[in-house]
């Protein structure tokens, strides 16, 4: 039986709304109160994304219905600076911004492929989608001749956590927000790491 999605690197430009929408909704819950309103947001993602970064998964029409993003030393599904904030919020809102941001940004060894989040499209759930982008992720690792895959899983995100673990991922020490965790929606995020076999 033929899978009812393909996946693939990269988007084009006409993708970049329904990437920045995935995105959005996977992880607004966490970036709501830094990066909301809503289309402030969409919009700032949509300029934002990188497609040399994203692995797609498609439905039969060429929908986009699922994004994994990543980072590597060279770059990142949604990498930026401040000028990109600026662009969409002013150099005010940039200034209060960043900081929060540059939080949440994770140490980055040369070896490892960082998962820049899986998203999953709502209406796509329970095909398989999550679990053939996380395929799509090692073997990304393995063709840039990486040793490791990582990954942070929140601590609400029991559901990510499970499909992490049947795949293999092992689970390091929990790093707790304190009382950021007021600003963000969660209190711990745990490292999770992958080893690349050749």
């Amino acid at each position: 039986m033929m899978p009812e999605f393909t996946i693939s690197t990269g988007f084009s430009d006409s993708d970049r709304a329904d990437v920045a929408r995935l995105y959005w909704n996977a992880f607004s819950s966490k970036l709501g109160k830094i990066l909301g309103p809503d289309a402030r947001a969409l919009a700032f993602f949509a300029d934002l994304v990188s497609p040399d970064y994203a692995l797609v998964a498609r439905n039969g029409s060429g929908g986009v219905i699922g994004v994994a993003g990543f980072k590597t030393a060279q770059g990142a599904l949604t990498g930026g600076g401040m000028r990109d904030i600026a662009r969409h919020y002013g150099w005010l809102g940039a200034l209060w911004r960043g900081p929060l941001l540059a939080m949440l940004e994770r140490d980055l060894q040369a070896d490892t492929l960082l998962m820049d989040g899986i998203c999953v499209d709502a209406r796509a759930r329970g095909m398989g989608v999550g679990t053939a982008l996380l395929h799509s992720i090692k073997d990304e690792a393995r063709s840039r001749k990486l040793t490791q895959v990582r990954l942070d899983v929140i601590d609400i995100n029991t559901r990510a956590r499970a499909l992490y673990t049947r795949e293999g991922f092992v689970v390091g020490p929990p790093q707790h927000l304190g009382p950021l965790r007021y600003l963000f929606g969660f209190s711990t995020a745990t490292p999770m790491t992958w080893a690349a076999t050749p």
